[in-house]
């Protein structure tokens, strides 16, 4: 096949004939290196081999034959067009009207003139539809009575018969719709007439894009068929030729198989590594990967070490078989008590510190010693320094541990209140020696939770979690990761997350030596430090929003003895857990009250049995129903 435009290729183009592969014999290339435009491809070198698969009508372009005179046609256009062609062409007007007479054909008809003509002052352009309507005696000479129209008016002309020109006679052929006219092979660069616009005739120029894949190219490339390049049809002599296709790893865990699927590396992304392990750390270009499938289940566990100076981040697998237990957890802050408390689960600390409750700005907050016990209730609000309301835990003072079940018993329990920014420092206070699985562990209690990893996972020879004193589990990721393999190395298998390392690949042809099924996978991978911080700033892994500040000092009061600590960043006015509407839950204290709890603590130190000549019989703190954040003071009935 010769080269033809590729304008001219896609109009005569039989859709039924796709595939087809074309060589481009004239590249086309738009200065700048812009290597595509508006999601089309604007650039071909010539050699270039492309594999067209779909062609789209755009739009239609209507020209009239004035040639000065353009309207653009939607492919939807609900218009039907006539073809207008002629067999012989006249050399005068008596020539024309004597075959029309001969073959004995109604008036009127139509026919145009290749030459421009000048009649009384009105110039006739070539090419334009004129309407033979009679012939008539004007002005004593023989004419035919003919109508020009234009868009703004019909104008009539009479033409004597003795006018000479080249003249062809136009025939109105069958109704045809859009598409239909431009299918017709027969109609390409004829004019037509369509009632529905303007203009009694015009010509079809339609656009189109091309749908083709190249060689290499990722996705399908999308090509205007006004592209000016010359193409060649080489579909015959081209069986040989294979098209390769790059793929990402996300694309092949979108089209879920078939597997096992061997592939070779084309790209690696840039950056910084995610994981510490050498074989995903090492992969390049080149290399040869066996795909098995997408990895169950598909949660993962981000957990970090503790008891070192510099710690370790993992990302564990959910099926990791290793035997955790709890530790206890530690709170540097009520803030953070609160924000681990969970409804209907009872939350118990010891104070490890002694902490001053005086010098906050209020004189009913509680002071605490060292082995303190408290049973979180929940959160309230009360007033602060300058009568500000401000937001507290409210917790529960309990006995010392033998005595638990009596004090448990007692019909007025103790209630103290914690700024949330009260840098205590406690630790929970916990009996469960149970052995839990991962999967046990994430499903019976809320992240994040401490454990220590006692039975290491049996599968995993190298598994790093037993040799640290205790891990914290942070966050439960869902995260689809896909379990590959080396080619040199098939019998050591690891796991690749495509949306954090998404690699390009192609399919290998043939498959020798398949595996029959994947060897078993590490289910711990080490985080680099800097991937660790990235993925905890993603919206799966985003934890709960800073504490609040503590209030500001004014002049001349005494500053707070020791540093506000605390395990979050400091910044925000207002905790997310706090209820959205805030309820005055705490009536103002009366400046008599003020020794209350200095006479508690001093009672609890000394090991006395609080009576209710230093507790608060006026008031009972009742949390309501409608959750954990909204506490409520209410007086005492019969106390």
């Amino acid at each position: 096949m010769e080269a033809v435009p590729l304008e001219d290729f896609v109009r005569a183009l039989d859709p039924a004939s796709l595939p087809r592969v074309l060589r481009v014999c004239s590249g086309v290339y738009f200065q700048g290196s812009i290597y595509e435009l508006s999601g089309n491809e604007c650039c071909l070198s010539t050699g270039d081999l492309i594999k067209v698969t779909q062609v789209h009508l755009q739009k239609v372009i209507c020209e009239s034959l004035r040639k000065d005179q353009i309207m653009e046609l939607a492919p939807n256009f609900q218009g039907h067009f006539s073809p207008l062609t002629g067999p012989q062409s006249y050399r005068t007007l008596e020539d024309l009207v004597t075959a029309t007479n001969r073959s004995s054909k109604p008036l009127p008809i139509y026919f145009i003139s290749t030459q421009s003509m000048a009649v009384k002052g009105i110039e006739v352009p070539e090419n334009e539809p004129l309407i033979l309507e009679a012939v008539e005696m004007h002005l004593g000479i023989c004419c035919a009575r003919c109508v020009l129209s234009t868009v703004a008016q019909k104008v009539i002309l009479h033409l004597p018969l003795s006018q000479k020109g080249v003249f062809w006679e136009w025939k109105t052929g069958a109704p045809r719709t859009l598409l239909q006219a431009l299918q017709d092979p027969a109609l390409r660069n004829l004019p037509v007439t369509c009632p529905n616009l303007p203009w009694s005739s015009l010509i079809l120029r339609p656009q189109y894009e091309v749908h083709a894949i190249m060689h290499m190219r990722r996705t399908t490339v999308k090509i205007p068929s006004t592209l000016e390049v010359d193409v060649e049809d080489v579909t015959d002599s081209s069986q040989h030729i294979h098209f390769i296709k790059p793929l990402l790893l996300s694309e092949v865990l979108a089209q879920q198989g078939p597997f096992p699927l061997l592939t070779e590396i084309l790209e690696v992304p840039e950056g910084p590594p995610i994981f510490l392990s050498p074989w995903v750390g090492s992969l390049r270009k080149g290399q040869r990967l066996w795909i098995y499938g997408q990895a169950s289940p598909p949660w993962r566990v981000l957990a970090s070490s503790k008891g070192r100076k510099v710690p370790r981040h993992f990302i564990v697998s959910g099926f990791y078989q290793g035997k955790l237990r709890r530790r206890p957890r530690e709170f540097p802050t009520a803030f953070d008590l609160l924000s681990t408390f969970q409804p209907g689960q009872s939350l118990r600390v010891v104070t490890t510190k002694d902490c001053e409750g005086e010098g906050e700005g209020n004189p009913e907050f509680a002071s605490l010693a060292v082995g303190d016990r408290l049973e979180v209730l929940g959160s309230g609000q009360t007033y602060g320094a300058h009568d500000r309301e401000m937001d507290v835990l409210v917790c529960q003072r309990l006995g010392d541990q033998a005595g638990e079940e009596e004090c448990e018993e007692a019909e007025n329990q103790e209630r103290i209140l914690l700024p949330l920014y009260f840098s205590g420092s406690f630790v929970e206070e916990m009996n469960d020696a149970r052995r839990y699985s991962l999967a046990d562990l994430t499903t019976q209690l809320s992240l994040p939770c401490e454990v220590k990893v006692v039975a290491k996972d049996t599968s995993h020879p190298a598994d790093p979690l037993p040799s640290f004193p205790g891990l914290r589990l942070e966050e439960k990721i869902m995260e689809p990761f896909l379990v590959v393999s080396l080619d040199s190395e098939a019998g050591i298998c690891f796991e690749i997350p495509p949306r954090w390392l998404d690699l390009t690949v192609v399919e290998v042809e043939g498959q020798p030596g398949q595996p029959t099924g994947p060897p078993p996978a590490a289910t711990v991978e080490e985080l680099t430090e800097a991937f660790y911080y990235r993925l905890r700033k993603l919206p799966a892994c985003e934890n709960q929003l800073p504490p609040p500040r503590p209030p500001k000092k004014q002049e001349g009061q005494k500053s707070r003895e020791g540093s506000i600590k605390s395990s979050q960043v400091l910044g925000l006015e207002q905790s997310p857990l706090l209820p959205k509407h805030k309820m005055k839950t705490f009536p103002g204290f009366s400046k008599d009250s003020s020794n209350v709890y200095s006479q508690v603590t001093t009672a609890h130190k000394k090991g006395l049995k609080p009576t209710k000549a230093n507790t608060w019989d006026s008031t009972v703190l009742s949390i309501s129903p409608c959750g954990p954040d909204v506490v409520e003071w209410a007086e005492a009935e019969g106390s």
